[in-house]
């Protein structure tokens, strides 16, 4: 089988970019501490910024069911799997003692509970009506 000259140029290219990578680690940034918050480091800063996204991206699916007073279009099992694979970070953050994937995953499964809970509140009252 020949190898033709575009997946010859793109095994060149990796080849090349991980001899590059291999050779810069002496590159990477030392955990300093932050500018803004000097008694974190780097990576917490950075760690607390992005647990930020990620723990309030499901809110405003919150908001929009508690204000359309409904669970429709809301999958109450992939919260609650989120849910329970959050339990699973905060431990995982307790391990290796990281404040960052701590709290967030705290404020997330609460997040995500009160998702699940606002659903089966919502779906209840309309079986009702």
């Amino acid at each position: 089988m020949r190898i033709g000259k575009t997946h010859q140029w793109i095994a060149f290219a990796l080849v090349l970019g991980v001899l590059t990578l291999y050779g810069c680690a002496d590159l990477i940034p030392r955990d300093i501490s932050s500018l803004l918050l000097p008694k974190f480091s780097h990576s917490q800063a950075v760690g607390f910024v992005a647990g930020l996204g990620t723990t309030f991206a499901v809110l405003p699916d919150l908001v929009a069911m508690i204000r359309r007073r409904s669970g429709a279009g809301m999958n109450p099992r992939m919260a609650g799997i989120m849910g329970i694979f959050q339990v699973l970070w905060v431990y995982y953050g307790l391990l290796i003692a990281s404040h960052p994937v701590i709290a967030w995953n705290i404020l997330a499964v609460l997040i995500n509970f009160l998702s699940v809970g606002a659903y089966v509140y919502f779906v209840r009252r309309q079986r009702r009506a």
